[in-house]
């Protein structure tokens, strides 16, 4: 099966989406963007790569609407099981890395009882593993290094108190190993994975009827041969692509946008580094659009920073936000002054909720003017990036665009992370069939 892909490399995540040639998206896959780029992008490829495995068990079994249960508990066991095996394989890779620290390191007496305590250590992380992926049971992230490091921290100061071994030796065996490892994708065969854990499911009789486990094998057999890949985002000029493999950001998100939504005429992005204002026509091509300027004012990393301040999650600021009666009046969304200014106003007694709705506010009032510089808002309007997910930021939105352009159909994809990535996805399809039909793409 020929396959497009689309990467979006953003400042806080990487993104990319598979499509086929039906312009049907296949996968999804994200993951946290990294100094080594080249990983981000494999990673979240091959994230998209599994989440299209799931695609096409769906189809081969008749459930793409999600709607039968016996295929949904199958495919969730399924699912379960190989994110166990690629844990697995992680954590195996992560402990010799660590026995390899300790053997090029100079451990002049405890050398030994250090590589005996991390096999310790890793024997009961593989213990408790199956307890982890288990039904019903909840992790915090998906990512390996917050499943993994949280309980190695855990288990070692045990292993540690119990080995008579100071526990900071385990500790910074760790904290260098885990860098190198999560600067590589996992690297076995997501084939033999799939295999292993169906065998998995099968054994423990939640694989379903024979019939459905021989299907889930036929659409392991379908080959998803990589057809065309495109590269955007705010780091786009580090992807490691050649120049004809990029495009800009603007770009794939307006034809992101036209693809989720084809009424679309204005777009607005809001992402971890940026605000982009955008105006495309019928199909999806851009006529104009404005950007925020070389500050990162009002973007995701400005609520990051202001979560940090105030030593909540990110995704916390936006439902403390909503509780708000009285917004406050923000007088910047300088990244530089919000850390004193807010710190001001906790001071003087004003509510945590109504500094957070009027930060959310004066964020939005500054994506309106970049929306206005690029041409106003026409109907229909779409909203995507991280903060499309804030739900005080999207409040703030339908209050403002209202105030100054009336009723307006507002879209709000809840993939709109993957905008960017799917416009990049598309133009790989389009970039393809030109290269094919031998017309410049």
């Amino acid at each position: 099966m020929k396959t497009f892909v689309g990467i979006d490399l953003g400042s806080t995540t990487t993104k990319a989406v598979l499509m086929d040639e039906e312009e049907r998206i296949l996968g999804r896959g994200i993951t946290n963007s990294r100094s080594n780029y080249t990983t981000a992008c494999a990673v979240a490829g091959q994230e998209a790569a599994i989440d299209a495995r799931f695609t096409l068990f769906r189809r081969e079994l008749g459930a793409e609407d999600g709607a039968d249960a016996q295929v949904e508990d199958l495919l969730s066991g399924l699912e379960r099981s190989f994110r166990l095996e690629q844990f697995l394989e992680q954590l195996g890779d992560l402990e010799e890395t660590c026995v390899r620290l300790v053997r090029g390191e100079r451990f002049e007496k405890n050398g030994d009882a250090v590589k005996a305590a991390l096999g310790e250590v890793f024997k009961r992380l593989r213990g408790e593993a199956p307890a982890m992926f288990a039904p019903g049971a909840t992790r915090k992230s998906d990512f390996f290094r917050d499943i993994a490091g949280s309980r190695y921290l855990s288990v070692a100061e045990e292993v540690a108190r119990e080995a008579d071994l100071p526990y900071d030796v385990l500790l910074n065996v760790y904290d260098k190993s885990i860098i190198a490892v999560e600067n590589r994708p996992p690297a076995g065969s997501l084939s033999d994975k799939f295999k292993n854990a169906l065998d998995r499911v099968t054994k423990e009789g939640t694989g379903g009827s024979g019939d459905l486990g021989s299907k889930i094998q036929k659409a392991l057999d379908i080959e998803l041969e990589e057809t065309y890949l495109v590269g955007t985002g705010y780091g786009r000029v580090t992807l490691p692509f050649s120049k004809e493999h990029i495009r800009s950001e603007i770009l794939c998100h307006g034809l992101g946008a036209h693809m989720m939504y084809p009424e679309t005429r204005t777009v607005l992005d809001i992402g971890g580094q940026d605000t982009k204002g955008i105006q495309v026509d019928a199909h999806g091509i851009v006529e104009n659009f404005q950007m925020n300027d070389r500050c990162a004012a009002g973007c995701g990393r400005y609520l990051g920073y202001i979560a940090d301040e105030m030593n909540m999650g990110l995704h916390e600021l936006g439902p403390l936000a909503m509780k708000s009666e009285k917004p406050a009046r923000i007088n910047s969304t300088c990244t530089v002054f919000a850390g004193a200014e807010l710190r001001d106003r906790l001071a003087l007694g004003e509510k945590r909720e109504d500094i957070l709705a009027g930060l959310h506010r004066a964020i939005i009032l500054r994506a309106i003017s970049i929306i206005s510089r690029s041409g106003g808002v026409t109907d229909q309007f779409t909203f995507t990036g991280g903060v499309a997910k804030n739900e005080a930021a999207v409040r703030e939105l339908k209050k403002l665009v209202f105030e100054n352009y009336g009723e307006v159909t507002i879209n709000i994809d809840p993939d709109s992370i993957y905008t960017g990535a799917l416009g990049g996805a598309e133009f790989a399809r389009r970039a393809a069939q030109g290269r094919m039909e031998g017309v410049e793409a």
